[in-house]
């Protein structure tokens, strides 16, 4: 199965899924697939375009830097987990729809890390990265034991806003959004509220009863703050699923 063969049910699911426009940047590493028969090769995923001409990049944007693995805590501030075997980690997240596995893959590949993915029984996506020794320091600051929890230094950049919200946001009608939480993270909340407060984007925190777990970003400064941060939407995300800019 190819990731252009993933199947998104809704129909306010646009073309732009599958195949992304041709780009002159390098295409992201292979896509490591279960078994099974040949298909088609996946979309190659562009690398989001640079702020325009004369728009000032905004500090710690996801424009402002070049990504590095330090960036994937934004996977783990969200719904995104890591277990470690021996001197290696792994990383994983499940996603809601095809169109996150494009933008996460080609993510994970632009900081030298190749991805599998696979259909889980819940009809969600498994993205997730090989063992490998790159992510040890991640599992090392996150990890207590087997338990997820942010490091007391932990803030939060453009880019892992950016991979968080490709991951788990969810745009709210009708002027809101979601940015879902580890169901079983529940001591990881608290600290990821405060770290979102002092990125400026101040959040209503929702129960798993009321919709959640999520932190809900409300207020047009904040939501142009959150837009601003993250930049624009990669080529594979739909538009009404991407905070638009000022």
């Amino acid at each position: 199965m190819s990731l252009s063969g993933l199947d998104d049910t809704p129909a306010a699911q646009p073309a732009a899924l599958f195949p992304a426009p041709e780009s002159d940047a390098p295409a992201p590493a292979p896509v490591r697939r279960r078994a099974g028969p040949a298909q088609t090769s996946p979309p190659r995923n562009e690398p989001v375009p640079g702020a325009e001409a004369g728009r000032q990049l905004v500090f710690f944007g996801a424009e402002a830097a070049e990504p590095t693995v330090a960036d994937l805590a934004g996977l783990l501030a969200g719904p995104g987990e890591v277990v470690r075997m021996g001197g290696t980690a792994r990383l994983s997240v499940r996603v809601d729809a095809a169109w996150r596995v494009h933008v996460l893959v080609a993510e994970l590949a632009s900081r030298g890390l190749a991805a599998s993915w696979e259909p889980t029984e819940d009809e969600r996506h498994a993205v997730r990265t090989s063992y490998t020794r790159v992510l040890k320091p991640l599992a090392a600051a996150w990890l207590h034991g087997t338990a997820k929890r942010p490091p007391a230094t932990f803030h939060l950049t453009g880019r892992r806003l950016r991979l968080w919200l490709a991951a788990a946001g969810t745009p709210e009608p009708p002027g809101g959004f979601l940015l879902r939480l580890g169901a079983d993270d529940r001591e990881c909340w608290e600290p990821i509220g405060v770290a979102l407060a002092a990125a400026g984007l101040a959040g209503t925190l929702l129960s798993p009863g009321a919709g959640g777990p999520a932190y809900r970003i409300t207020g047009r400064r904040r939501l142009d703050r959150l837009a601003e941060l993250v930049g624009g939407p990669p080529p594979t995300a739909p538009a009404a699923a991407w905070p638009m800019r000022p």
